[in-house]
């Protein structure tokens, strides 16, 4: 049996979303900055996907700029929007995604902004009181905050966020990748300035996401060399792989709450089944359903000389799971969001995220597999 459990790292691309792909790929060559037919051509599939995603958000297609993923729309908004609105000050938090983290750390490295770190909570959870404090006592501050922590699963109230940021004049990103298609975004109803996505977290293809930018910010480009994506992205456009990424929000959106009710039944069945298999078994971050990312969770399993090898046995049982952020493989640095925590024990964590396509025997089964690596009388 193959069981995939590791969808916050990537996700299988959809079928659906595989034949609009298909369709432009055999179709669609010409170049979309070309002025004859088949350039108009290409040109009119990457503004028809535009605004798909800009209507499924509630913003105007302008807002939307098309790029190579979550990472480069991250380095963008942080990147830019510091630089073009000349702030030296930036909050984040530890547990941040390490496209986030890298980018202010070198900015601060670099002597360009002093770089401040919002407090977590046990639970995993930003402390909002402290993102308070620390906008009340700096000067004008980009604030870059991730609405779900994609290793550990707690969720950040994106809107109540927003109105603190817009309360001190704070310039708000927030690293949306791990939601997006997952929770309703109303960018009417969001105080937010940069907002971001990757279509291979939501069944679509690798190597293509979006950066949303609030009508109100202006900033120079990231990449140049041409006068794409409205003079802010040069580079020839993916075409195929931004219909792609519209067709899996699209799809995403369509079933969203039928979806959201299948995994988290996923994952509550999952929580109790290993209680009941594992004594002693742990959850890292809030499990809460209203306050949890209901595609992760992340298991703290007895303590054990197993360590390394827990997800080598995984794999050989045919589960695919992750002891943290994909991003981070091949490193012997364990986890920075569970050291953020506090965790300094020699526990052996796991991370299984959830899909659509996961199965209540798949879960069974995974529980079944890993009882027997952590047997009672041990």
């Amino acid at each position: 049996m193959k069981v995939f459990l590791d969808n916050a790292a990537t996700t299988p691309i959809d079928a659906e979303v595989v034949k609009s792909m298909t369709h432009v790929l055999e179709n669609v060559y010409g170049n979309p900055s070309s002025t004859h037919s088949l350039g108009r051509k290409a040109r009119a599939c990457i503004e028809t996907a535009r605004k798909e995603v800009a209507a499924l958000l509630h913003t105007a297609p302008s807002t939307i700029f098309f790029t190579s993923g979550g990472t480069e729309a991250d380095n963008t908004a942080i990147r830019c929007g510091i630089d073009c609105y000349n702030l030296k000050h930036a909050i984040t938090s530890a547990t941040e995604h390490h496209a986030v983290l890298y980018p202010l750390q070198a900015m601060e490295k670099e002597g360009k902004i002093k770089l401040s770190y919002v407090n977590i909570c046990e639970d995993g959870h930003v402390d909002l009181d402290h993102l308070r404090e620390l906008l009340a006592t700096n000067e004008r501050s980009f604030v870059s905050l991730m609405h779900a922590n994609n290793e550990i699963g707690s969720l950040m109230d994106l809107k109540k966020a927003g109105e603190i940021c817009k309360g001190h004049n704070a310039i708000f990103h927030s690293d949306t990748v791990q939601t997006m298609g997952h929770y309703v975004m109303d960018l009417e109803d969001l105080n937010i300035d940069f907002l971001t996505c990757s279509a291979h977290k939501l069944h679509g293809p690798k190597g293509v996401g979006f950066l949303y930018i609030n009508p109100n910010i202006t900033i120079n480009p990231f990449i140049y060399g041409g006068s794409q994506e409205r003079n802010q992205r040069g580079g020839t456009e993916n075409i195929y792989g931004i219909v792609g990424l519209a067709k899996s929000l699209s799809l995403a959106y369509e079933h969203m709450e039928e979806h959201h009710n299948h995994i988290q039944g996923l994952k509550t069945r999952m929580i109790e089944k290993l209680k009941m298999a594992i004594p002693g078994v742990g959850f890292n971050g809030d499990i809460n359903p209203e306050k949890s990312l209901y595609t992760v969770l992340n298991v703290c399993l007895p303590q054990s000389d197993m360590g390394e090898m827990l997800l080598f046995n995984l794999d050989i049982a045919g589960i695919c799971a992750s002891g943290g952020s994909a991003c981070s493989s091949g490193t012997d640095i364990g986890s920075h969001v569970l050291k953020a925590l506090g965790d300094a024990s020699k526990r052996p964590n796991v991370r299984f995220s959830f899909s659509r396509l996961n199965t209540i025997e798949e879960v069974d089964y995974t529980v079944e597999k890993l009882a027997a690596l952590f047997p009672v009388n041990a």
